[in-house]
């Protein structure tokens, strides 16, 4: 049996808010999806799709999974993240690899910036 990871769904609030929001952030286009969702990319695509499944309650605690985006230059990256909605929570990783930033999205969940150093 072969497994692969084809697609992430992140429960939201305003599915339409956060498909912007990450959209813009991935320079990825939103897809017809099932109504009352917001999907981006294709299945087969290069890269995961994402989906924006819509549920009732506001998110609570800790993401307990997470994306990781890589950036080639933090600060920019930490600046995008402001200029489209979200925010920092103030955590910060330097490594001899590069740096991470914990970074949220416009309703709160966590996600890394990271940038690597070559």
């Amino acid at each position: 049996m072969r497994a692969t990871a084809s697609a992430i769904t992140i429960d939201c609030l305003d599915p339409g808010r956060l498909a912007a929001f990450w959209g813009a952030l991935l320079d990825r286009n939103e897809v017809p999806s099932l109504p009352g969702w917001h999907q981006l990319g294709n299945r087969g695509d290069a890269a995961l799709r994402i989906n924006f499944q819509p549920v009732p309650e506001p998110k609570q605690g800790k993401t307990r999974i997470h994306l990781d985006v890589t950036v080639d230059d933090i600060g920019e990256g930490i600046r995008s993240v402001l200029r489209l909605g979200g925010r920092e929570t103030g955590e910060r990783h330097d490594y001899d690899e590069g740096v991470v930033v914990v970074m949220a999205d416009p309703e709160g969940n966590e996600f890394c910036l990271v940038q690597y150093y070559d």
